[in-house]
């Protein structure tokens, strides 16, 4: 994978040692913004990048650059996506994919015409707890209740609050608990049970921002609650109960941290320990085996995931805006 970086902030700064440490990425450039140059320029030298620049159009007119990878503010990824997608780049993107399902849907579209892969850099999905819990779901008999909490107190919190509008906070660029953070248990819930047959979205709302809420997912044999919050923090984990026994992981849902199982009446068995690796590093080795294959399989299920997952973002946005009437 000849790879390319649009962004220079924390996912960025987090994901560039996972990305240099892997064989078959070569790091070709790094598109910041004119005010960030210097800081692209420092990290193209600390971690070998080839070239960095504020102007797209050198990114895209590079032969060398094959796949883009797109960490840039949530509200930017449907246009920097098309315009890769235009100069015949492979894409892989931040969650959340777009702000809308029509946007996710044209970039959908335009990769399938111009035969090229399109894939949502979304963590859990590749990770081995993931892959335990789902393992383990049988044992559980019928599933009843399912919780996922990711609450994570935002470092832009206090500026929100002081009066500030920060784009994590900003609806109009994707701000917000439900797509910047929820978002995380959505794709969680999604992997392992597929898309819920209806939602609905509870949220804490504080000058129009949920700032943290409550989605409700129901399936047809069982409900489940994705909780997420940036005003706030609890204890993060994931909660399976079935009727005869239960799963549950200890962490935050972008990384999993242990799974226990415990049959009904039975003893605590851990199935699954926390990753030594980076949280990003599975996702990546995925990519990698997904474009050096051409694995369109692979792809057209991530992307079904995917869609899922914008499907019931859209649905959870328009809830919140509609009016919830009070019991008298």
């Amino acid at each position: 994978m000849q790879l390319a970086i649009f962004g220079t902030g924390m996912i960025v700064q987090e994901v560039l040692p996972v990305l240099a440490g892997l064989e078959d990425i070569s790091l070709e450039a790094i598109l910041s913004t004119p005010k960030s140059l210097p800081q692209a320029a420092e990290l193209a030298e600390r971690y070998g990048i080839k070239q960095y620049t504020a102007t797209l159009e050198d990114i895209l007119t590079n032969p060398d650059v094959d796949t883009v990878y797109v960490a840039l503010p949530n509200h930017l990824h449907y246009d920097y996506s098309r315009l890769a997608l235009l100069a015949g780049k492979h894409v892989i993107c931040e969650k959340p994919f777009t702000l809308t399902l029509a946007e996710y849907d044209d970039l959908v579209n335009l990769a399938q015409a111009r035969d090229l892969f399109l894939l949502e850099a979304i963590t859990n999905q590749y990770l081995p707890a993931f892959f335990e819990l789902k393992k383990h779901l049988s044992a559980l008999g019928e599933i009843k209740l399912v919780t996922a909490n990711y609450s994570q107190y935002s470092s832009r919190y206090d500026r929100f609050m002081a009066g500030e509008l920060p784009p994590a906070f900003d609806p109009q660029k994707g701000g917000g608990a439900l797509r910047d953070i929820t978002i995380y248990t959505i794709h969680l819930l999604v992997g392992l049970f597929g898309r819920p047959q209806a939602v609905t979205y509870h949220p804490n709302l504080w000058r129009g921002v949920d700032t943290s809420g409550i989605l409700l997912l129901d399936y047809p044999s069982f409900k489940a609650v994705a909780i997420g919050a940036k005003d706030s923090w609890g204890r993060n984990g994931l909660s399976i109960q079935g009727n005869q026994g239960r799963l549950d992981m200890r962490g935050a849902a972008n990384s999993l941290g242990p799974v226990t199982y415990q049959a009904l009446q039975g003893e605590i068995e851990t199935v699954s320990l926390a990753s030594e690796q980076h949280r990003m590093e599975a996702e990546f080795r995925h990519f990698v085996t997904i474009l050096a294959h051409q694995d369109k399989e692979a792809a057209a299920k991530a992307i079904a995931h995917s869609r899922d997952v914008m499907a019931i973002l859209e649905a959870a946005a328009k809830d919140m805006s509609e009016l919830t009437i009070s019991l008298q």
